[in-house]
């Protein structure tokens, strides 16, 4: 057996919501008898972390040891028996003979693979978009910013994946308002020094509130705990507060 990432369970902060047994497309999460989080096979989870960002209690985790390998062609047939035909076909890798194939996920990420949004026509939405921006700074590319900016001291901050302010059409009132703002991508940038100049960032300016918004997608997750590394390096006590934004621009957490 050789070492990779899997899930991690801790049953103790589970609170049988089973968010995350539905984010799992290759079916490896269920609700016991105790209404926790189990995992039902290690081959069925591929350790990518579907369900991270959908669980309200910081419940799960990432984890690297020596196990089993991830089994797509049985996870399909996992998938098929519990969950029918359409759901098998999202399974992660799976391509079993005599079927289409699975979508392919370039790099071996879920959040890439293409899809469709349905939108209402006639534009109507419960939550009306302001038209005015709510930037008040610049630069706020993370590669770009400097800790010692003047706008981030005593600031309520703002951590976003690039992708959520696309996604949500009520980013800047609801998210940005009131808040100073760095952007960066888990997956794309060269995240070298990140880490470090985020906990520069909260060391230096006695930041008020700290918020990070990400999108549901597995890779976005790896965001939010970049900054949780930050704040432990900067010894500070602040508690970053997590944004989910889906796919369809709904805030899930």
């Amino acid at each position: 057996m050789a070492k990779r990432k899997i899930i991690e369970i801790e049953r103790d902060l589970c609170n049988g919501c089973g968010l995350c047994t539905t984010a799992c497309l290759e079916g490896a999460l269920e609700l016991d008898e105790e209404n926790k989080a189990v995992l039902v096979k290690e081959i069925f989870c591929d350790g990518l972390g579907a369900c991270l960002d959908v669980c309200p209690t910081g419940a799960l985790k990432i984890e690297e040891r020596e196990i089993k390998g991830y089994d797509p062609k049985a996870t399909y047939q996992h998938v098929l028996k519990t969950r029918g035909k359409e759901a098998a076909r999202l399974v992660h890798g799976a391509e079993p003979a005599g079927r289409t194939p699975a979508p392919h996920f370039p790099e071996g990420c879920p959040g890439s693979v293409a899809r469709q949004i349905a939108r209402d026509e006639n534009g109507q939405n419960d939550k009306p978009v302001s038209g005015r921006s709510e930037l008040s700074q610049w630069p706020i590319q993370l590669h770009l910013v400097s800790p010692f900016a003047p706008y981030f001291q005593n600031a309520d901050l703002l951590v976003a994946a690039d992708c959520t302010a696309f996604s949500l059409g009520s980013f800047h009132p609801e998210l940005l308002k009131g808040k100073k703002l760095v952007i960066a991508c888990p997956k794309l940038d060269d995240t070298t020094g990140y880490g470090e100049k985020i906990a520069e960032i909260l060391r230096r300016n006695d930041i008020k509130s700290l918020t990070v918004a990400i999108m549901t997608v597995p890779c976005c997750s790896g965001l939010f705990h970049m900054v949780e590394e930050a704040v432990s390096l900067s010894g500070t006590r602040l508690e970053p507060k997590k944004i989910v934004v889906g796919i369809d621009g709904n805030i899930l957490i």
